[in-house]
């Protein structure tokens, strides 16, 4: 009877292990950069990163669950691709920081192999630090928490940071020098001062008669 009870449980945990839904198991296989780093501020750069996603539990991917994906590069656009076995299958275009992947796009039999291709088109941004992180992905529960161990960064280091800009000094212009206009002394005109002497002269000569 006990070893009935025992056999019977036994049976029941691997029933609950093959139901109960386990997190995925993602890896990161492979990125690429265009141009190569180190990333470059301000130029637009290109990635292209590639995951494995690993059978777990009764499919690849639980359905209810979901990625998040989000990039440091300013006005990135995404383009994903999920590719089981082999063959391109669902795809998702999006714009911004944050882009997020239903599960089920993801889920398939565990004797499938399943990749998922992310490229990204971005500016490099002016950073506090030397580096920027590229992409990093995690997987998203039914609660919207974390899955522990899930969480994928990709960062690289930027160069080119911009030199300070050194404010160039104008002489100050001043307006031009006019010399003063030449004044004339106050007086008798030149032509009247002619005329008074040749008269004192005339009489001078007159009286002398």
């Amino acid at each position: 009877m006990i070893r009935g009870i025992t056999l019977l449980s036994l049976a029941l945990v691997v029933v609950l292990l093959q139901v109960m839904p386990a997190d995925a198991t993602m890896a990161l296989t492979d990125v690429a950069y265009t141009p190569t780093p180190p990333l470059l501020i301000g130029s637009q750069q290109h990635v292209t990163a590639k995951y494995y996603l690993g059978p777990s539990g009764a499919t690849t991917f639980i359905p209810g669950h979901q990625l998040q994906m989000q990039t440091g590069l300013a006005n990135a656009r995404w383009n994903i691709q999920v590719i089981p076995d082999g063959r391109n299958a669902a795809q998702q275009s999006a714009s911004g920081s944050a882009v997020f992947v239903n599960g089920a796009l993801l889920s398939y039999s565990t004797n499938s192999d399943v990749s998922l291709e992310v490229t990204i088109d971005g500016v490099v941004p002016q950073t506090q630090g030397d580096q920027v992180m590229v992409l990093q992905v995690k997987e998203i529960d039914n609660s919207g928490s974390v899955v522990p161990g899930s969480v994928i960064t990709i960062s690289q280091p930027v160069a080119g940071q911009p030199a300070t800009a050194v404010q160039t000094a104008f002489p100050t212009l001043l307006p031009p020098i006019v010399p003063p206009s030449p004044t004339m002394s106050a007086g008798f005109p030149f032509t009247t001062s002619i005329f008074a002497i040749g008269l004192v002269l005339i009489i001078l000569f007159r009286s002398g008669r």
